[in-house]
């Protein structure tokens, strides 16, 4: 391609709601642009490299038994309202009327879809297992885009989805995926981590989340290296000190005056804070014969620790939490400052699974200035339900005690789930097994985004001048520039045909630019081999060459040209390739 006919130009500077390296450097670099919020066009750069990215995932998945397929990205709403998520997700999922008063959807995902086509294409345990996947368009309404490319709301992504008899079958599919997606990554050059992850408004068992570890990733991560256990801290587990043994003790109330914390509570009463309970006052939307209503819900916790509000969603169930109002709170009897679930009314009590094995706690007595000793769920209260709803935080014990959490950042670049029967019972996908009795049919649904992939890419290839992408993704193999002199263009117009010719991917900056301009703009744009000529690189034995993320350079004759950058070539191809190992499953 010839820069001069380049759809696309390089901008000096980026516009300043650029936030982060990755979204400056694809606009200064004309890789994408703006159209609004969270929309973007990809011009021709950026088109060229999330085809590299998306051949590689093609590659991938057709390795693992693939077929690739196109499902719409306009949807009847009826299919979303059978397996109820037309209830369950709040204003991210589109939804419009057509022409004819139709209920509609803008996909933001396929599951639906895929649970219909397998109800109709499907009647045999024979035809099972199947892997079917696509690269489509995506529309995800996100209250706020941010980012660049990390946070969009209209994307492209992978999707794939396993069809399978049983468990066991679903088992196989998703440990496929699990390397099928490090294979991906590591072609793209893209360090990750898979953690586990909470499966959301998806659904079902199991989920993980592949990480791109960086500082501005809106995701907190838990991991340890001495033990690999690592996860996303909505579902980070951690080994909870244990309360000592002790006989229930009656309960009696205390006066504690300006004690509305737990420090001060504890200091009052010269205590552990593992010695208290502490009270967190939520309000949860939850959906109820496809009707949402709202419940308070009263969490207790021990003093020492914190409430994770996606734990404690999950384990009501719950569509949004929001913090209950003072006015809420005295409803159900309980006083801000001063709450315990003793005696409180109308509302859902959940504790965490600390609270049962810690006797005799110090809690709230529903009265300014009072708490109660000796409060011991089960005897004074009864919990509607336990559950892990802890925080995990830096410094904590791994679950099994082996080893220390640390909190990382990152951004999620792809996900797997094993669904199970969440859509196939509902839209009744079923398979007829070799006995003739119907059997719902198992699901996995396995995701990456494109741009959001290319866009860690930008973020993780860089330095001051610009992008340093890896040969697997970069939008061409060899930025060819030409500088002026009496018979260069000549000599640079047979070097670019001879190494198209040979299948060598070239962006041959042929414009009517000064030199300076020509270099930033190649260090900006990031192909990996440069190769310049030049007046005075003719007079030193032919062009200059540098791969574009050393600093040295060297001549290479006008005849060894070609033979030199399928070398260079070639050579960056085996790093990639060397990088591509198998990953324990964890």
């Amino acid at each position: 391609m010839r820069m001069s006919q380049l759809f696309s130009q390089t901008l000096r500077e980026a516009p300043a709601e650029a936030e982060v390296d990755s979204h400056r450097l694809l606009l200064r670099a004309g890789y994408v642009r703006p159209l609004g919020a969270g929309i973007f066009s990809y011009l021709p750069l950026a088109r060229r490299s999330m085809t590299r990215i998306e051949t590689i995932i093609r590659e991938e998945m057709d390795r693992i038994g693939g077929q690739e397929i196109t499902m719409p990205v306009v949807h009847p709403a009826a299919l979303w309202q059978e397996t109820g998520r037309w209830y369950a997700i709040g204003d991210e999922l589109t939804r419009f009327q057509d022409r004819a008063d139709r209920d509609m959807v803008l996909a933001m995902t396929h599951e639906e879809v895929v649970a219909d086509l397998a109800r109709k294409e499907i009647n045999s345990y024979r035809q099972l297992p199947l892997l079917v996947y696509q690269i489509q368009t995506k529309w995800r309404d996100e209250p706020r885009s941010r980012a660049g490319l990390i946070r969009v709301r209209e994307f492209t992504m992978k999707d794939s989805y396993s069809l399978d008899l049983d468990e066991a079958g679903l088992d196989v599919q998703y440990r496929a995926h699990y390397q099928a997606y490090f294979n991906i990554y590591h072609r793209c050059g893209l360090p990750v981590l898979a953690v586990a992850s909470d499966t959301g408004m998806m659904g079902g068992s199991l989920a993980h989340e592949y990480m791109y570890l960086t500082p501005i990733g809106e995701d907190t991560l838990l991991v340890c290296e001495a033990t690999g256990y690592a996860a996303n801290r909505e579902v980070a587990r951690f080994a909870k000190p244990a309360a000592a043994p002790e006989a229930p003790l009656p309960m009696e109330k205390i006066a504690t005056p300006g004690t509305t914390t737990i420090d001060t509570l504890a200091a009052l009463l010269n205590i552990p804070k593992a010695r208290t309970a502490k009270a967190v006052f939520m309000v949860a939307t939850l959906l109820e014969d496809q009707q949402t209503v709202e419940r308070f819900v009263f969490a207790v916790i021990r003093g020492d620790m914190e409430v994770n509000e996606r734990k404690l969603a999950n384990a009501v169930q719950a569509r949004e939490l929001r913090p209950a109002t003072e006015d809420e709170i005295r409803a159900i009897g309980a006083v801000p400052g001063y709450g315990s679930p003793v005696g409180v009314k109308n509302c859902l009590i959940v504790v965490d699974d600390a609270i049962p094995a810690s006797p005799n706690l110090v809690a709230g007595a529903n009265e300014d200035g009072y708490h109660y000793r000796n409060v011991n769920s089960g005897r004074d209260y009864t919990p509607h339900v336990v559950a892990d709803i802890a925080a995990a935080r830096d410094g904590d014990p791994t679950p099994d005690g082996r080893g220390t959490l640390r909190e990382v950042r990152g951004v999620e670049v792809g996900n797997i789930f094993k669904l199970g029967t969440r859509y196939t019972v509902a839209l009744n996908a079923t398979y007829l097994d070799k006995d003739g009795q119907a059997k719902p049919i198992i699901m996995g649904s396995y995701g990456i985004g494109v741009g959001r992939l290319l866009a860690c890419l930008a973020e993780h290839y860089h330095d001051d001048k610009g992008l340093l992408l890896p040969i697997s993704i970069a939008p061409y193999q060899v930025h060819l520039v030409l500088l002026p002199g009496e018979g260069m263009a000549e000599v640079a117009d047979r070097v670019y045909q001879a190494l198209t010719a040979a299948g060598v991917e070239v962006l041959y900056d042929d414009r009517d630019e000064r030199a300076g301009v020509k270099f930033n703009d190649a260090d900006l744009i990031g192909v990996p081999l440069r190769l310049t000529l030049s007046p005075r690189a003719l007079q030193n034995g032919g062009a200059e060459f540098k791969r574009r993320r050393d600093k040295d350079s060297r001549i290479v004759a006008l005849d060894d040209i070609l033979p030199t950058m399928q070398a260079e070539i070639a050579a960056l191809y085996a790093e990639i390739r060397a990088g591509v190992v198998a990953v324990p499953y964890r």
